[in-house]
């Protein structure tokens, strides 16, 4: 039902990841990350609650490996999950349990896993690591929703999709991307293009109003001096 990508900026030190699926908020349910910590995916008759797991194991300091190893095999009904994880020095690991849906894959690249099941093609993780790969001066957001757009480009899920996420942490305890197409009966992966467009110029405005509020610029609202 779902095709992902959890990666690193080895620039930045920026993690994140993105997501589509055929259900509703995807962005509520799949995709997971914490500064300075990981990046997470938990997929597939999703449980959430896998995705904090992690994070607070790899925060433990636990290795990408450990993490996933101590998550499994705590957790029940792990045969319905498919998780992937991208630890803070870039270190990756991943779990397909054997009772995934569908057609169903999973490719590791340099700071970075895809993963994806009820796929219309095996092929599709690797398109996602080779077009975030490909793309590695740009930022994480771009990098991560160029490779999401590679999936769909080679072929995608079996269905079709109407939720997508785009989600990167950088130094706050809250997220510096934050965009969610909840439902979209055409293209959400378009959708959160447009998404992406519109808020990239402004990405920097709100974390400083956030930081420095007295050095933000206006809001160019009504009744704003």
């Amino acid at each position: 039902m779902t095709f992902s990508l959890v990666g690193k900026c080895e620039r930045t030190g920026m993690l994140g990841a993105v997501v589509t699926t055929s259900s509703i908020c995807v962005g509520a349910r799949c995709p997971h990350a914490r500064q300075r910590t990981g990046a997470v995916m938990s997929q597939n008759i999703t449980d959430p609650g896998l995705g904090t797991a992690l994070l607070d194991a790899l925060q433990r300091g636990l290795s990408a490996t450990e993490a996933l190893a101590a998550v499994v095999g705590a957790a029940e009904n792990t045969e319905h999950r498919q998780l992937t994880v991208v630890a803070d020095d870039g270190s990756t690991a991943h779990f397909t349990g054997s009772r995934i849906l569908g057609t169903n894959a999973v490719s590791i690249g340099s700071n970075c896993v895809a993963a994806g099941n009820l796929l219309a093609s095996a092929r599709v993780p690797a398109a996602m690591v080779t077009a975030f790969a490909g793309h590695s001066h740009a930022h994480l957001a771009e990098r991560l929703l160029t490779s999401l757009e590679a999936g769909v480009a080679s072929g995608g899920e079996e269905g079709p999709v109407h939720s997508a996420a785009l989600l990167v942490v950088d130094r706050t305890t809250f997220p510096l991307v934050d965009l969610r197409v909840d439902w979209d009966d055409r293209d959400p992966v378009g959708m959160l293009r447009r998404l992406w467009s519109a808020y990239e110029p402004q990405m920097d405005d709100y974390l400083r109003r956030a930081l420095d509020p007295e050095s933000a610029p206006s809001y160019g609202v009504a009744g704003d001096p």
